[in-house]
Protein backbone atom coordinates (compact mmCIF):
# COMPACT_ATOMS: atom_id res chain seq x y z
CA UNK A 1 0.00 0.00 0.00
CA UNK A 2 1.35 3.23 -0.31
CA UNK A 3 1.88 6.27 1.46
CA UNK A 4 -1.04 7.79 0.08
CA UNK A 5 -3.28 4.98 0.72
CA UNK A 6 -1.91 4.92 4.05
CA UNK A 7 -2.97 8.03 4.77
CA UNK A 8 -6.26 7.43 3.53
CA UNK A 9 -6.80 4.22 5.42
CA UNK A 10 -6.07 5.89 8.78
CA UNK A 11 -8.10 8.84 8.29
CA UNK A 12 -11.34 7.04 7.24
CA UNK A 13 -10.51 4.53 10.11
CA UNK A 14 -11.04 7.47 12.26
CA UNK A 15 -13.38 9.65 10.63
CA UNK A 16 -16.42 5.94 10.14
CA UNK A 17 -14.94 5.82 14.15
CA UNK A 18 -16.42 9.20 15.20
CA UNK A 19 -20.31 9.38 14.65
CA UNK A 20 -21.22 7.30 17.69
CA UNK A 21 -19.97 9.79 19.79
CA UNK A 22 -21.53 13.20 17.94
CA UNK A 23 -24.46 11.02 16.89
CA UNK A 24 -24.94 10.50 20.75
CA UNK A 25 -24.25 13.96 21.67
CA UNK A 26 -26.70 15.51 18.99
CA UNK A 27 -29.35 13.42 19.96
CA UNK A 28 -29.35 14.41 23.94
CA UNK A 29 -31.01 18.08 21.93
CA UNK A 30 -32.99 16.93 19.08
CA UNK A 31 -34.76 14.05 17.74
CA UNK A 32 -33.75 11.21 15.60
CA UNK A 33 -35.40 12.43 12.23
CA UNK A 34 -33.91 15.79 13.09
CA UNK A 35 -30.76 14.74 13.55
CA UNK A 36 -30.90 12.40 10.05
CA UNK A 37 -32.31 15.69 8.16
CA UNK A 38 -30.02 18.15 9.37
CA UNK A 39 -27.09 15.73 8.18
CA UNK A 40 -28.07 14.52 4.96
CA UNK A 41 -29.19 17.76 3.66
CA UNK A 42 -25.78 19.34 5.02
CA UNK A 43 -24.00 16.50 3.10
CA UNK A 44 -26.10 16.87 0.17
CA UNK A 45 -26.09 20.51 -0.50
CA UNK A 46 -22.47 19.73 -0.20
CA UNK A 47 -21.86 16.86 -2.70
CA UNK A 48 -24.75 17.29 -5.29
CA UNK A 49 -23.02 20.24 -6.47
CA UNK A 50 -19.70 18.33 -7.57
CA UNK A 51 -21.72 15.11 -8.36
CA UNK A 52 -23.80 17.06 -10.96
CA UNK A 53 -20.55 19.20 -12.30
CA UNK A 54 -18.75 15.77 -12.94
CA UNK A 55 -22.42 14.60 -14.81
CA UNK A 56 -23.02 12.14 -12.33
CA UNK A 57 -26.45 12.36 -11.58
CA UNK A 58 -28.32 12.22 -14.78
CA UNK A 59 -26.88 8.40 -15.70
CA UNK A 60 -29.03 7.43 -12.77
CA UNK A 61 -32.16 8.72 -13.23
CA UNK A 62 -32.96 4.94 -15.56
CA UNK A 63 -32.09 3.05 -12.28
CA UNK A 64 -34.28 5.20 -9.59
CA UNK A 65 -35.75 1.71 -8.45
CA UNK A 66 -32.59 0.54 -7.20
CA UNK A 67 -31.41 3.43 -6.09
CA UNK A 68 -34.47 3.91 -3.74
CA UNK A 69 -34.26 0.77 -2.35
CA UNK A 70 -30.38 1.25 -1.66
CA UNK A 71 -31.11 4.75 -0.40
CA UNK A 72 -33.54 3.02 2.10
CA UNK A 73 -31.91 0.25 3.28
CA UNK A 74 -28.27 2.44 3.72
CA UNK A 75 -29.07 5.50 4.95
CA UNK A 76 -32.69 6.56 5.19
CA UNK A 77 -33.76 3.20 7.65
CA UNK A 78 -30.55 2.73 9.46
CA UNK A 79 -29.73 6.10 10.52
CA UNK A 80 -32.95 6.62 12.03
CA UNK A 81 -32.53 3.53 13.74
CA UNK A 82 -28.87 4.05 15.06
CA UNK A 83 -29.98 7.62 16.03
CA UNK A 84 -32.70 6.44 18.07
CA UNK A 85 -31.34 3.06 19.41
CA UNK A 86 -28.08 5.74 21.05
CA UNK A 87 -30.69 7.04 23.12
CA UNK A 88 -30.23 4.43 25.19
CA UNK A 89 -27.32 2.71 24.07
CA UNK A 90 -23.80 3.72 24.74
CA UNK A 91 -21.95 5.00 21.86
CA UNK A 92 -19.34 2.65 22.58
CA UNK A 93 -21.94 -0.22 22.45
CA UNK A 94 -23.13 0.89 19.48
CA UNK A 95 -20.14 1.24 17.19
CA UNK A 96 -19.06 -2.40 18.72
CA UNK A 97 -22.07 -4.02 17.58
CA UNK A 98 -21.99 -2.63 14.01
CA UNK A 99 -18.46 -4.64 13.73
CA UNK A 100 -20.51 -7.57 13.42
CA UNK A 101 -21.78 -5.68 9.92
CA UNK A 102 -19.18 -8.25 8.04
CA UNK A 103 -20.94 -11.11 9.66
CA UNK A 104 -24.02 -9.95 8.70
CA UNK A 105 -22.96 -9.22 4.93
CA UNK A 106 -21.04 -13.02 5.18
CA UNK A 107 -24.91 -14.42 6.21
CA UNK A 108 -26.46 -12.70 3.85
CA UNK A 109 -24.29 -14.14 0.95
CA UNK A 110 -24.40 -17.83 2.06
CA UNK A 111 -28.47 -17.08 2.43
CA UNK A 112 -28.52 -16.09 -1.54
CA UNK A 113 -26.28 -18.54 -2.72
CA UNK A 114 -23.85 -15.80 -3.96
CA UNK A 115 -21.22 -17.26 -2.36
CA UNK A 116 -20.12 -20.90 -0.52
CA UNK A 117 -19.53 -20.85 2.82
CA UNK A 118 -16.76 -23.30 4.28
CA UNK A 119 -15.56 -24.80 7.29
CA UNK A 120 -13.61 -21.65 8.01
CA UNK A 121 -16.64 -19.15 7.53
CA UNK A 122 -19.02 -21.17 9.23
CA UNK A 123 -16.86 -21.08 12.19
CA UNK A 124 -16.68 -17.82 11.90
CA UNK A 125 -20.13 -17.13 12.08
CA UNK A 126 -20.30 -18.87 15.24
CA UNK A 127 -17.45 -16.99 16.79
CA UNK A 128 -18.72 -13.52 15.52
CA UNK A 129 -22.03 -14.22 16.75
CA UNK A 130 -20.89 -15.58 20.18
CA UNK A 131 -18.89 -12.36 20.73
CA UNK A 132 -22.20 -10.20 19.68
CA UNK A 133 -23.60 -12.45 22.35
CA UNK A 134 -20.90 -11.30 24.81
CA UNK A 135 -21.27 -7.80 24.27
CA UNK A 136 -25.30 -7.74 24.87
CA UNK A 137 -24.91 -10.16 28.08
CA UNK A 138 -22.23 -8.86 29.28
CA UNK A 139 -23.36 -5.61 29.37
CA UNK A 140 -27.43 -5.51 28.78
CA UNK A 141 -28.11 -3.14 31.91
CA UNK A 142 -26.72 0.03 29.40
CA UNK A 143 -29.44 -1.20 26.73
CA UNK A 144 -33.15 -2.15 26.51
CA UNK A 145 -34.33 -5.17 23.79
CA UNK A 146 -35.97 -2.53 21.69
CA UNK A 147 -32.95 -0.56 21.28
CA UNK A 148 -30.62 -4.05 20.67
CA UNK A 149 -33.04 -4.84 17.88
CA UNK A 150 -32.87 -1.36 15.97
CA UNK A 151 -28.96 -1.72 16.23
CA UNK A 152 -29.70 -5.46 14.36
CA UNK A 153 -31.54 -3.64 12.16
CA UNK A 154 -28.79 -1.26 11.06
CA UNK A 155 -26.53 -4.07 10.99
CA UNK A 156 -28.59 -5.42 8.17
CA UNK A 157 -29.25 -2.53 5.96
CA UNK A 158 -25.80 -1.65 6.59
CA UNK A 159 -25.06 -5.42 4.69
CA UNK A 160 -28.02 -5.35 2.45
CA UNK A 161 -26.49 -1.69 0.88
CA UNK A 162 -23.61 -3.30 -0.86
CA UNK A 163 -25.32 -6.35 -2.32
CA UNK A 164 -27.73 -3.89 -4.00
CA UNK A 165 -24.85 -1.82 -5.27
CA UNK A 166 -23.40 -4.50 -6.36
CA UNK A 167 -26.00 -6.64 -8.28
CA UNK A 168 -27.85 -2.91 -9.59
CA UNK A 169 -25.86 0.28 -9.25
CA UNK A 170 -22.19 -1.37 -10.10
CA UNK A 171 -21.64 0.51 -13.32
CA UNK A 172 -23.05 3.99 -11.95
CA UNK A 173 -20.61 6.78 -10.73
CA UNK A 174 -20.40 6.49 -7.00
CA UNK A 175 -20.48 10.02 -5.83
CA UNK A 176 -23.75 10.02 -8.04
CA UNK A 177 -25.31 7.85 -6.36
CA UNK A 178 -24.15 8.86 -2.61
CA UNK A 179 -25.16 12.68 -3.06
CA UNK A 180 -28.46 11.08 -4.79
CA UNK A 181 -29.12 9.05 -2.16
CA UNK A 182 -28.36 11.75 0.60
CA UNK A 183 -30.81 14.36 -1.18
CA UNK A 184 -33.56 11.57 -1.12
CA UNK A 185 -32.81 10.76 2.24
CA UNK A 186 -33.18 14.98 3.02
CA UNK A 187 -36.10 15.28 0.89
CA UNK A 188 -37.80 12.21 3.15
CA UNK A 189 -36.95 13.67 6.35
CA UNK A 190 -38.15 17.02 5.37
CA UNK A 191 -41.69 16.98 6.58
CA UNK A 192 -41.12 15.20 10.22
CA UNK A 193 -38.22 17.45 10.67
CA UNK A 194 -40.01 20.07 9.90
CA UNK A 195 -42.34 19.44 12.76
CA UNK A 196 -39.95 18.07 15.41
CA UNK A 197 -37.21 20.54 14.90
CA UNK A 198 -36.31 22.13 18.12
CA UNK A 199 -38.15 25.52 19.19
CA UNK A 200 -35.07 26.86 20.47
CA UNK A 201 -31.48 26.78 19.39
CA UNK A 202 -29.59 23.72 20.24
CA UNK A 203 -26.65 24.56 22.87
CA UNK A 204 -23.07 24.60 21.09
CA UNK A 205 -22.24 21.00 21.61
CA UNK A 206 -25.20 20.00 19.41
CA UNK A 207 -24.56 22.23 16.52
CA UNK A 208 -21.06 21.05 16.62
CA UNK A 209 -21.68 17.47 16.93
CA UNK A 210 -24.61 17.72 13.46
CA UNK A 211 -21.40 19.64 12.17
CA UNK A 212 -19.23 16.99 12.36
CA UNK A 213 -21.77 14.63 11.38
CA UNK A 214 -22.73 16.06 7.85
CA UNK A 215 -19.34 17.31 6.68
CA UNK A 216 -16.86 15.20 7.98
CA UNK A 217 -18.25 12.36 8.02
CA UNK A 218 -20.18 12.17 5.95
CA UNK A 219 -18.97 14.37 2.71
CA UNK A 220 -15.62 14.31 3.33
CA UNK A 221 -15.77 11.01 4.39
CA UNK A 222 -17.37 9.88 1.20
CA UNK A 223 -14.78 11.56 -0.83
CA UNK A 224 -12.39 9.92 0.99
CA UNK A 225 -13.47 6.40 0.49
CA UNK A 226 -13.96 6.55 -2.98
CA UNK A 227 -10.04 7.99 -3.06
CA UNK A 228 -9.09 4.88 -0.81
CA UNK A 229 -11.10 2.73 -3.19
CA UNK A 230 -9.18 3.84 -6.01
CA UNK A 231 -5.83 3.27 -4.79
CA UNK A 232 -5.97 0.16 -2.61
CA UNK A 233 -9.03 -1.55 -4.07
CA UNK A 234 -12.56 -2.25 -2.74
CA UNK A 235 -11.64 -5.77 -0.86
CA UNK A 236 -8.67 -3.98 1.27
CA UNK A 237 -10.85 -0.81 2.02
CA UNK A 238 -13.48 -2.21 3.58
CA UNK A 239 -10.54 -3.17 6.21
CA UNK A 240 -11.71 -0.17 7.67
CA UNK A 241 -14.76 -1.72 9.18
CA UNK A 242 -12.48 -3.39 12.00
CA UNK A 243 -11.05 -0.16 12.88
CA UNK A 244 -13.71 1.99 13.34
CA UNK A 245 -15.15 0.64 16.32
CA UNK A 246 -12.39 0.75 18.43
CA UNK A 247 -12.42 4.57 17.75
CA UNK A 248 -15.97 4.59 19.17
CA UNK A 249 -14.87 2.67 21.91
CA UNK A 250 -11.70 5.04 22.47
CA UNK A 251 -14.20 7.86 22.10
CA UNK A 252 -17.01 7.15 23.97
CA UNK A 253 -14.63 6.20 26.83
CA UNK A 254 -12.54 8.97 26.97
CA UNK A 255 -15.15 12.23 26.15
CA UNK A 256 -18.23 10.58 27.77
CA UNK A 257 -16.79 8.74 30.15
CA UNK A 258 -18.53 5.82 29.22
CA UNK A 259 -17.59 2.25 30.88
CA UNK A 260 -14.66 0.02 29.67
CA UNK A 261 -16.49 -3.22 30.68
CA UNK A 262 -14.93 -6.84 30.15
CA UNK A 263 -18.19 -7.35 27.70
CA UNK A 264 -16.45 -5.24 25.34
CA UNK A 265 -12.98 -6.60 25.86
CA UNK A 266 -14.31 -10.30 25.26
CA UNK A 267 -17.24 -9.16 22.87
CA UNK A 268 -14.93 -6.91 20.52
CA UNK A 269 -12.37 -9.56 19.96
CA UNK A 270 -14.66 -12.04 18.99
CA UNK A 271 -16.28 -10.23 16.51
CA UNK A 272 -12.87 -9.15 15.15
CA UNK A 273 -12.22 -12.85 14.89
CA UNK A 274 -15.49 -13.66 13.47
CA UNK A 275 -15.77 -11.55 10.67
CA UNK A 276 -12.07 -11.74 9.94
CA UNK A 277 -12.63 -16.06 9.49
CA UNK A 278 -16.08 -14.97 7.78
CA UNK A 279 -15.30 -12.77 5.35
CA UNK A 280 -12.79 -14.79 3.45
CA UNK A 281 -12.99 -16.10 0.26
CA UNK A 282 -13.52 -19.78 0.11
CA UNK A 283 -10.72 -22.03 -1.14
CA UNK A 284 -12.26 -23.44 -4.66
CA UNK A 285 -12.62 -26.89 -4.62
CA UNK A 286 -10.10 -27.16 -8.23
CA UNK A 287 -6.67 -25.97 -8.59
CA UNK A 288 -7.57 -24.52 -11.75
CA UNK A 289 -9.82 -22.13 -10.54
CA UNK A 290 -7.13 -20.53 -9.02
CA UNK A 291 -5.60 -19.06 -11.99
CA UNK A 292 -8.85 -17.34 -12.64
CA UNK A 293 -8.40 -13.51 -11.75
CA UNK A 294 -11.39 -12.40 -9.55
CA UNK A 295 -13.66 -9.52 -11.04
Amino acid sequence: MSRRGWMLFLAMGVIWGVPYLFIKVAVEHMTPASLVFLRTLVAGLLLVPVAAARGQLRPLLPHWKPLLAYTAVELAIPWLLLANAERRLSSSLAGLLLAGVPLVGALLGWITGSDRVDWRRALGLLIGIGGVAALVGLDLGRGDIGALLQMAGVAIGYALGPFILARSLSDLPPLGVVAASLAITGVVYAVPAAVQLPRRWPPVEAVVAVTVLAVVCTAVAFLLFFALIDDVGPARATVITYINPAVAVALGVIWLDEPFTAGIVVGFALVLLGSALATQRSRPRRRVVEAVPEP
